[in-house]
């Protein structure tokens, strides 16, 4: 059996779970979430848990009872406190700030990045220098988070550019008259 899939998944008290065919709603505080289940794998409620059972024991089945599990404890999680990643930016000149329903960095470039923040995110530009992202949804969260990053990706030699919290930059060395 699957280490991951084989847990069973505890609802908290203020999150509602419902299982229609293979489609899978979950609600909280936060907001509504759901997904389409894989056809063959099969998911029960039973005593307050969220249970997720496979078919076989074939490495295609295997794979997905984890995965399976791990989507349906992100939306419980969403929904209950949410996802957040935050980014930084260096470099002189580099800054964010938030028009309406847009992000709109100056990085550099000879024109401003417009970047539509898209419906279920919440960013926060607390300094100009630093982005927060906030949303329910782990996967929405991830992928704006990365979209923003690669506007300028992190350059080794001076460390420019638009990076998460904490992320190791691995620096080069520059020339060296010699």
């Amino acid at each position: 059996m699957s280490r991951v899939g084989k847990k069973p998944i505890q609802i908290p008290q203020n999150v509602k779970v419902s299982i229609q065919g293979k489609h899978i709603a979950v609600e909280g505080p936060k907001g509504k979430l759901g997904m389409d289940c894989h056809p063959r794998m099969e998911v029960l409620i039973e005593d307050g848990k969220v249970v997720v059972k496979r078919p076989t024991n074939q490495p295609q089945d295997r794979s997905l009872h984890g995965l399976t599990r791990s989507l349906i404890q992100n939306m419980i999680i969403g929904v209950v406190d949410g996802y957040s990643k935050e980014l930084e930016i260096e470099g002189v000149g580099f800054r964010a700030q938030l028009k309406g329903k847009s992000l709109s960095m100056a990085l550099g470039f000879s024109h401003p990045i417009e970047y539509a923040i898209p419906s279920g995110i919440n960013l926060e530009v607390p300094k100009p220098e630093r982005v927060i992202v906030r949303g329910i949804d782990k996967y929405l969260v991830g992928k704006v988070a990365s979209e923003i990053r690669n506007f300028f990706e992190p350059e080794p030699y001076k460390g420019k550019g638009i990076h998460y919290t904490g992320e190791v930059i691995r620096r080069k060395q520059g020339k060296t008259v010699g």
